[in-house]
Parts: C-alpha cells; sequence; structure tokens
C-alpha cells in the first residue's frame, strides 16, 4: 500500500482498492498503480510507474494534464512541502544606452515525488497547467542538469 501521511485516506481515483477474492487462489497480486503519459515527448519516470506515492497534483499520477508554455530554469528554493521555486534569468535591453541589464523572474512549482533527488542549482523543464494554488501554475516535468556547484551565476536562457 502507499504511505498514508496525511489525515484523509489518499488513494489513486481511478483505482478501485476492493477487489474481489477468489476462492482457493492464495496468489497476492500486483498492486494496481494508474500512470498516465504526459506527452511532449517527456518520458514518465520510473519512480512514477513502481513507486507507492499518491499526489493529486503530480502530472504523471494525478488529475493535471500539462498545457501552454514549457519553461527551463534552475531551482533557487526547495523550503516548501512539494513546491519549490525556480529563477529563469533573462536580459532586458534598454534602447537608450544601446545595452543590456539582467533581470530575472522567481516562478513557484510543484514537484512531484518522483523527482526525489533534486538539490538547488539543478536546471529543470517545467510545464504550465492549471492553477494548484495561489502561486503555483507549474509543474516538474524532467531534470536536465544537475548542479556540480553551489555557486550563485547569471544563466542567460
Amino acid at each position: 500500500m502507499s504511505e498514508q501521511t496525511e489525515k484523509a485516506f489518499q488513494k489513486q481515483p481511478a483505482v478501485f482498492l476492493n477487489k474481489k477474492r477468489q476462492i482457493g487462489t492464495g496468489q497476492k497480486g500486483k498492486e494496481i498503480r494508474w500512470t498516465k503519459n504526459v506527452g511532449l515527448g517527456i518520458k514518465t519516470p520510473r519512480e512514477a510507474i513502481e513507486g507507492t506515492y499518491i499526489d493529486k497534483k503530480c502530472p504523471f499520477t494525478g488529475d493535471v494534464s500539462i498545457r501552454g508554455r514549457l519553461l527551463r530554469g534552475t531551482i533557487n528554493n526547495m523550503k516548501m512541502k512539494r513546491t519549490l521555486t525556480i529563477r529563469r534569468d533573462y536580459l532586458h535591453y534598454i534602447k537608450k544606452y544601446n545595452r543590456f541589464e539582467k533581470r530575472h523572474k522567481n516562478i513557484s512549482a510543484h514537484v512531484s515525488p518522483a523527482f526525489l533527488d533534486l538539490k538547488k542549482g539543478d536546471t529543470v523543464l517545467i510545464g504550465q497547467c492549471r492553477p494548484l494554488s495561489k502561486t503555483v501554475r507549474f509543474n516538474v516535468l524532467k531534470v536536465i542538469a544537475s548542479s556540480a556547484n553551489d555557486k550563485k551565476q547569471f544563466m542567460k536562457f
């Protein structure tokens, strides 16, 4: 069974848990788990298929569809439960001085328990979905690169 850490019983809505018993068969079958392919050329992580977590906001095992924008950014903050902050750096052109200035935006994104080994500084791909909370409108879909150093640096894209 899955990890029950909340007060309410956690289950996937698409899975029927009360399996009918077969008389005379003492074998225990594999637990049923519902997963989906989000499309867009993104593979479903192995942990989402074989894991036991329940997350209704997960794009692979929950009721969230990815539509709209796909963005890339570096992880800036991981202090929230199942949510992280992504920093997107960009250059803004100043016409008067004929130069660029550095700017950034912070975006909150939901992170599925399928991505266990994330840390600050990793580059991730996030996809837009319906509003999950007051500030969260994106979901982590893929880890692009892991960081080797914890040094703050400006990346163009």
